[in-house]
């Protein structure tokens, strides 16, 4: 996937554990450990706020772009 999230690098920075941001964002420590593991499809734009909010840094610093090798995917062209 060419998004990366660098969520795990921000926690890091902030100090904050995994189990203390589920619960101060109110998701799933099963769906954080999800995104921090990049196997997220999508996130909601609710949760992305939530997370910046506690975290108190913007989309940018959690998500990255990184352009696959190969050539297009499927989907790109929508």
């Amino acid at each position: 996937m060419a998004i990366i999230v660098n969520l795990d690098v921000v926690m890091a920075k902030r100090k904050i554990s995994a189990t203390d941001l589920a619960a101060r964002v109110q998701i799933t420590p099963a769906n954080l450990s999800i995104l921090k593991n990049n196997k997220a499809k999508a996130i909601r734009f609710s949760t992305l706020e939530a997370i910046c909010r506690v975290l108190n840094c913007q989309p940018g610093d959690l998500l990255e772009y990184r352009p696959e090798q190969g050539g297009i995917e499927k989907g790109d062209n929508d």
